[in-house]
Parts: structure tokens; sequence; C-alpha cells
């Protein structure tokens, strides 16, 4: 059985330097599990994830089939800045509210995490950093900024480096959204649902393989009628219960930047890597595809392994979003995990 979502924490950092320039009080929500004395795995979130999404793989045993088990493990889920939860547009107060607030890089996030695990919790070591999407992005930026803490890394649907065809699928959902007429340049004073709608509706295309589409496997087993019924309730509902447009936006650049060798050569900055890498994008991904994987694993000169998910259900192969996939991405990661 899974275990229940935490109470998420709160650190406040002070005065924090970001990118975009300073955040006076700025907070990163987190929640553990299990004993401090027990290796340590940091669990970072993805894109429109909160904090309590993450128990979809924090288990109490290995055969629930879920690899983070909170017996054997010290666990840390933390989440972005900008996911609603840690410091966010939604949530911070003037003069750096809603479209003021300054553009964070992963580097910041990363350094943040940090702070609060060896500064506030005691930790002098990592047993592993994952994640999925946003949060492999994270995995990737924990083992080259702190080499000598993290000893190995999963990399979930996810890259080192965003690359030009992933920003360009960002775009998409991003013009869709700020064009919107009840958008008003961020400075909206209802929520913009238009604009949510139309993202939800331009990013579902990317989310799947072709060959999921192409089975009706939106239909859900019968669970919608239509793939209109669909997008209505998995991808507008989602966003127009959950999520503040600000904070959307905010997070999409932190992914839209995302580079460990910040604009350097990413071959060098990989080959620098010290930890144990397990690498794993999904065969029909359209934003993470397996093919800049193994581009970025064969720079890692053995020090990581690339193991592809063949799976239908593109980048969300890697998220929970289905069983079998599920099922079969624990099993790597425990092994992993073991080794």
């Amino acid at each position: 059985m899974s275990t229940a979502p935490h109470k998420p924490q709160l650190y406040h950092h002070g005065r924090f330097p970001v990118l975009g320039g300073v955040l006076p009080d700025a907070v990163t929500a987190y929640c553990t599990y299990g004993d401090p004395a027990n290796p340590c795995v940091v669990f970072p979130t993805c894109y429109g994830a909160k904090l309590s999404n993450q128990s979809y793989m924090v288990g109490e045993n290995k055969a629930s089939s879920l690899a983070l088990d909170p017996r054997k493990y010290f666990i840390v889920t933390f989440a972005l800045f900008a996911n609603g939860e840690s410091s966010s547009p939604s949530n911070t107060p003037a003069p750096y509210n809603g479209p003021y607030f300054p553009a964070v890089s992963y580097q910041d996030n990363i350094r943040a995490q940090h702070a609060v695990l060896t500064k506030h919790l005691g930790i002098s070591a990592v047993h592993c950093v994952i994640g999925f999407s946003m949060g492999g992005q994270q995995a990737y930026h924990w083992a080259v900024l702190f080499p000598n803490l993290v000893e190995r890394f999963i990399s979930i649907c996810a890259s080192a480096r965003t690359s030009p065809h992933n920003k360009c699928f960002l775009e998409g959902p991003t013009a869709a959204l700020v064009a919107s007429k009840d958008f008003e340049n961020g400075h909206y004073k209802t929520i913009p649902s238009q604009g949510l709608r139309a993202f939800g509706r331009v990013y579902s295309a990317w989310a799947y393989g072709q060959a999921w589409f192409r089975d009706h496997q939106y239909l859900h087993d019968g669970l919608y009628s239509d793939l209109n019924s669909f997008l209505r309730e998995e991808w507008e509902e989602g966003f127009l219960t959950s999520w503040d447009a600000n904070d959307m936006l905010a997070l999409k650049d932190t992914w839209y930047t995302g580079d460990v060798s910040q604009g350097g050569d990413l071959g060098k900055c990989l080959e620098g890597i010290k930890a144990k890498g397990l690498i794993m994008p999904c065969k029909t991904d359209l934003y993470f595809p397996p093919e800049d994987s193994e581009v970025e694993v064969s720079y890692m000169q053995g020090k990581a392994r690339l193991v592809i998910i063949d799976s239908v259900w593109g980048h969300m192969a890697g998220g929970g979003s289905n069983a079998k996939d599920t099922a079969f991405v624990q099993e790597q990661v425990q092994e992993f995990l073991e080794e």
C-alpha cells in the first residue's frame, strides 16, 4: 500500500537571490517520510504536481511495488518554486506577487533544497535523487551541483538540458494562455478560465504518444464517452481547479531555461558527474525523446545506464499514469537503489 501524503512543512530561507532578482522571504515546502538515520532519497516535484502527488512512488514495503519504502529510506519530497506550495506568484506578497514574481532557475531550486537538507534536516549524504519530468531535470542538476553529496540519481522522462524542440512545444500552451482575453497580462482578478482551458487543450496532445490516441486510450475503458469529455475532465478541470495561471507560467520558465551546463559544454558537464545514474525515457515521449537521453548517457561514459520504457503512453508513462508502466518503472528503480 502507498503511504498517505504528509502535511507539507515550510522552510523559510529569508532573503534568497534567484535568477531574476530576489525573494525577500523565500519558502521551500517539503514532506518527509521515514527515519532520518536511514539513507536519504530526494524526490522533487514535476510540472503540474503538488507534494501530495509524490505519494505514488512512496510505499511501505517492496511487495507493494512502490519503490521508495519509508522503512528503508528517509524520503524527502520537495515542491518546486512556483508550484503553489513553495514561494510562488500566487502566494508571494507585493512587490513580487503575480506577474512580478522573479524568474527562478533549477539551480535556485536545488540550492534551496540543499539548504533544507543540510541546514535543517542534518543530511550529510544523499543516497539518491529521483524525479519525473521536471523532477528528473532536477535530479540531473543535483548530480552536477553537489557531486560529493549525491551518490546516485534517477531521471525519468527528462533531460539534462531543455532542447530547442522542447522549448518550441512549451511556446504553444503558453501562447494560448497569455493570448486569452481573461488573462489580462497576468493581472487577472478572477480565474482566467478561458486561458486555462486553452492551455490544457494545447498541452494535451503532447503528453501521450500518437498510438495512444489512435487506440482510443483517452476513453479510459469507458470512463469518458468521447475525446472532448476526456479533454474537459482530464485537462481543463485539472488546471481550472488546482492551478494559478501565473504559477504555471513561472514554473514553465524554470523548465524552459533548464540546462545543467548553464550555457556551457553539455558533454563536459555530464562527463564530470560522479554519481551513478539511471536514465529512463519513454519510447514515445514527444518532448523528452529517448534519442536525447541516448546522447546524454553517452557523455557520462559508463556511469549511467539507459532503460527505455516501451509504452504508447508517451511522456505520461513515467509519472504513474497506468499500472503496467508504473510497475516497470518501480521495478527498475528498486533494483537500482539496491545495487
